[in-house]
């Protein structure tokens, strides 16, 4: 802003004065009235009076061209009565001085452009977010939300459908134990990738007219796990985390100081050099483990970041709810983005933890249902995704396996869609949340939901050992998953007790450990929950097996306590 010159008027005022000039006194009377008028239209800025909304944002048939619909509304006054599109990159807020805009079109009414979409340039814009402004002669404004293109599936080389597994039964493995898991029939399992460690040397990628340099060991090494998996015919889910490190700057979100309590941090699409590395990684990531290379496997579930209702694993430091879900959903949806534009049919999650309406803080913790509305709200504003959820239902707490007596014992259960904590003990209030019109995906199905991390310890802080009961929460868990037709999979954590968990009482494994290699995970002896697993979905067996454990739940049949039991027809 100027500087006023009314003080300055009054000096000179007095000068001409001394000057006994008539015509310098008028003519500087006229000056000073002109120069606070222009002080005061800077102190009040034009705002347009026009409002303008885009409707849909998508890459055409042929692949070529990005086709932006919008309206507008209001009052064009101040304007030159047209509307502009302007192109902006994720981290890109303000229009500033531009005036490059790719398109333009009288306001007041619908209309509809299409641009280039300069797939694989510099100049791609399919990570690109999309405005309308006004000219008010001097300058552009925003008269819009930003919009993202909704359909990046369209031109992804990789379009083979979805396969789902016939069994909904999932496990965190052990690589050296594959021949273990095969024989428990496992057709679910996650491994996680950490962002930062594939930076490095050995693989140099191309992307969008950059050249992008990869840790060749790192990715050998998850190509050992991910091809042994998947070639077994398993579906493999991978969670991408961001770790912190100090070579890695650009990854983690701008000014986030590393916190002794955070194991993970926020992504970052907020810089120029956040954004590029982020889509590089997440494209190389998507092409590498498309299937394509029977060496290096396929991916088919995908899950950004983990349980981001709590910073610890998310971390970006003190943020409210919306500025936290707006930041992680910017890059969600390059990441989305880049996965979809390769492989059509994979799916993209986000996770949360069992704090529905829990342990809220606003500023570090949100509770899953908050994460929840606000994710899909400003996706419903800036382009719906298809995007799914990852859940994580522990009993409450994790150090006892009874789950089915969390609601008395705890009073953190309800069945409404504001209870403080969802797990397995009322798991159809999120479903139930999910069948709402509100939250539907784009499609209209509801959208996927896995369950990708939960356990029973069978080991009890007042009671000691108690496998039987571990396999008995396990069975009944399992049943209602089955039995539920809006869960796809269930990922048991974990096939071996891990020694770091197991001396907290943690012994969340179908084997115990060996406590003297604490450093190792060594298997020893298998648990009553190992033939429960591998039984549960198998028609001859699965109600034999389970049997056991009625009088440990205090039931007479399954029917009576899962809704839509699967077997129902098989009980006696």
């Amino acid at each position: 802003m100027k500087k006023p010159f009314i003080k300055g008027g009054k000096a000179l005022t007095l000068t001409a004065a001394l000057l006994c000039t008539a015509v310098f006194l008028g003519s500087l009377m006229a000056f000073g009235t002109t120069a606070q008028a222009e002080t005061q239209a800077e102190a009040q800025a034009f705002t347009p009076g026009v409002a303008g909304q885009i409707t849909s944002c998508k890459i055409s048939g042929d692949k070529q061209n990005v086709e932006i619909g919008f309206s507008s509304t209001g009052d064009v006054t101040g304007t030159d009565g047209n509307i502009y599109v302007f192109e902006m990159q994720p981290y890109e807020e303000e229009l500033g001085s531009r005036s490059n805009f790719i398109a333009s079109s009288p306001a007041l009414s619908a209309a509809s452009v299409s641009v280039p979409l300069n797939l694989g340039t510099p100049q791609d814009k399919l990570y690109s977010r999309f405005v309308l402004a006004v000219f008010d002669g001097t300058k552009f404004i925003k008269v819009s939300q930003p919009h993202y293109i909704t359909n990046p599936e369209l031109i992804a080389k990789n379009q083979t459908p979805f396969n789902d597994p016939l069994t909904k039964k999932g496990l965190v493995i052990e690589i050296d134990m594959l021949n273990d898991a095969f024989d428990l029939g496992v057709k679910h399992v996650t491994t996680n990738i950490a962002f930062s460690q594939i930076m490095g040397t050995g693989i140099d990628y191309q992307y969008d007219g950059k050249t992008y340099h990869f840790n060749k060991g790192v990715v050998d090494a998850y190509d050992k796990t991910i091809s042994a998996l998947s070639n077994k015919g398993m579906t493999v889910t991978v969670i991408l985390l961001n770790d912190w490190n100090p070579n890695t700057p650009d990854l983690v979100y701008p000014g986030t100081q590393k916190n002794s309590n955070a194991f993970y941090y926020m992504f970052n699409a907020e810089t120029e050099a956040g954004f590029d590395q982020t889509k590089a990684i997440a494209s190389f990531l998507a092409q590498h483990y498309s299937g394509d290379n029977p060496n290096y496997g396929k991916v088919s579930n995908w899950i950004i970041g983990n349980e981001i209702n709590n910073q610890q694993w998310n971390y970006m430091g003190s943020m409210d709810l919306t500025n936290y879900v707006k930041a992680y959903q910017k890059a969600f949806r390059v990441i989305y983005t880049a996965i979809k534009s390769i492989n059509a049919s994979d799916r993209v999650y986000f996770s949360l933890d069992y704090n529905w309406m829990n342990e809220i803080d606003g500023k570090l913790k949100y509770g899953g249902k908050e994460i929840v509305d606000s994710f899909n709200s400003i996706a419903n504003t800036q382009g719906q995704m298809d995007w799914g959820l990852a859940y994580h239902p522990y009993p409450c707490p994790m150090t006892e396996p009874e789950f089915w007596d969390d609601p008395q014992s705890t009073g953190l259960f309800t069945n409404d869609f504001n209870s403080p904590v969802i797990n397995f003990a009322n798991l159809n209030v999120l479903t139930d949340y999910f069948v709402q019109d509100t939250l539907r995906a784009p499609a209209g199905n509801v959208r996927h939901i896995i369950l990708t991390e939960q356990g029973f310890t069978s080991y009890s802080p007042t009671r000691g050992n108690i496998p039987e009961i571990q396999a008995a929460a396990y069975a009944y868990s399992y049943y209602l998953v089955d039995s539920n037709p809006y869960i796809d999979a269930y990922t048991v954590s974990r096939q071996v007790d891990a020694p770091s968990e197991a001396k907290d009482g943690l012994k969340f494994g179908l084997w115990e450990c060996d406590m003297n290699q604490p450093n190792l995970i060594v298997a020893t002896k298998r648990k009553k929950i190992w033939q429960v697993f591998r039984d549960i979905d198998k028609k001859n067996a699965t109600l034999e097996a389970t049997e056991f454990a009625k009088p440990i739940i205090g039931i007479s049949k399954w029917s009576d306590v899962v809704p839509n039991f699967k077997w129902k027809n098989l009980e006696k």
